[in-house]
């Protein structure tokens, strides 16, 4: 009889890198499908561009032997979506082609492709984004526009290297008296706060608004349950933002806002339940989890109150990846048996 040793794990879990990635794909589908219906065929033609330069891009550089992973691991699919979700639905398409291939390229194929990234890809390009096109990035339009499932938002069609065309008065046009300014924006810049529900549903009025928060939970509560997302860092990003915004309301109501607002607008939502969770640059032990998710959210907080900026989630997360091999090592246990005893230490 002949013994076969192989090394650990002995025994595998029924899941693996393409069936986590079909799943959150499939996550990110019902958000998707809210978000178009926000704003329309701008937001699907977003989406749609976005990912496929993501994916042109992923092919690109997996024919140049340079990166490993494959299309069909589904990767640059989820770079794409959540890219495409992270701008503005009235973004100019090829500024978004450019942002997708920067993605992939300078977040992930540089570092040699899935698995060996350190920052989160989707937040490389919409750093690239903010950096490279300022003003296409904050202009936004309100949702639930009449007529935006055939007509587009006349900046996404603008010609490469020449200057969108003016979404406000192309709003101003159907709808009287609404504004284009995020809900941050108007907060940060005016003292305009809009109501928590209206934030966590997404449904009230024309904001410019994302995906609804609660639609977003949801579609993580369902990753967790199947065990694809650890809820120790979304749990941890949130928890962190409310507790330092609760301890500020109170010092000066009319500076800073309830916790209510700080958890609902913007793109906390999406960035703690999709971005902060990416397994490949978050922590893998439980300690670390909770110390990498109370870092993004404390950051997401300090950037809105004190930075230049309305919004501080893209930073705070990358701050947090870049943190994530010291925060690691820091929390990582001791190996078995290496651990100093009474007896060492005497």
């Amino acid at each position: 009889m002949s013994v076969e040793i192989r090394s650990a794990p002995h025994i595998k879990a029924d899941s693996g890198v393409v069936k986590i990635m079909r799943n959150v794909v499939w996550s990110l589908l019902p958000i998707c499908a809210f978000y178009i219906w926000q704003y329309g065929i701008s937001a699907l033609a977003s989406l749609v561009v976005v990912t496929a330069a993501c994916l042109a891009a992923e092919e690109f550089f997996l024919r140049l032997g340079r990166q490993s992973g494959d299309l069909g691991d589904w990767s640059a699919t989820i770079t794409g979506i959540l890219l495409a979700l992270t701008l503005p639905a009235g973004f100019p398409l090829w500024m978004g082609a450019v942002a997708g291939f920067v993605a992939i390229g300078l977040g992930k194929a540089i570092f040699g492709g899935i698995g060996h990234n350190l920052f989160n890809p989707a937040l490389v390009g919409r750093a690239f984004a903010q950096a490279a096109f300022p003003t296409a990035i904050a202009t936004y339009t309100p949702s639930f526009m009449p007529g935006r499932f055939f007509e587009f938002i006349p900046s996404s069609l603008a010609l490469p290297f020449m200057t969108p065309a003016d979404t406000t008065a192309w709003a101003a046009s159907h709808l009287d008296g609404v504004s284009s300014a995020t809900p941050l924006a108007r907060w940060k810049f005016e003292g305009v706060l809009a109501s928590n529900w209206d934030l966590l549903t997404s449904l009230s009025g024309h904001l410019a608004v994302g995906p609804s928060p609660l639609l977003i939970l949801a579609c993580g509560a369902y990753l967790a349950w199947r065990g694809y997302l650890d809820w120790r860092i979304p749990a941890a990003v949130l928890g962190s933002a409310a507790l330092l915004a609760a301890a500020l309301y109170p010092l000066n109501p009319q500076h800073f806002p309830e916790p209510g607002f700080v958890l609902f607008s913007g793109g906390l939502m999406l960035g703690a339940v999709y971005m902060a969770t990416d397994m490949v640059t978050s922590p893998v032990t439980p300690r670390g989890m909770w110390l990498y998710g109370a870092l993004i959210g404390a950051l997401t907080v300090i950037i809105r109150y004190s930075g230049g900026l309305p919004e501080g989630v893209m930073y705070a997360i990358l701050i947090g990846n870049a943190a994530t091999p010291m925060i690691e090592r820091v929390t990582q246990p001791p190996a078995f048996g290496t651990a100093p005893t009474k007896e060492t230490k005497a």
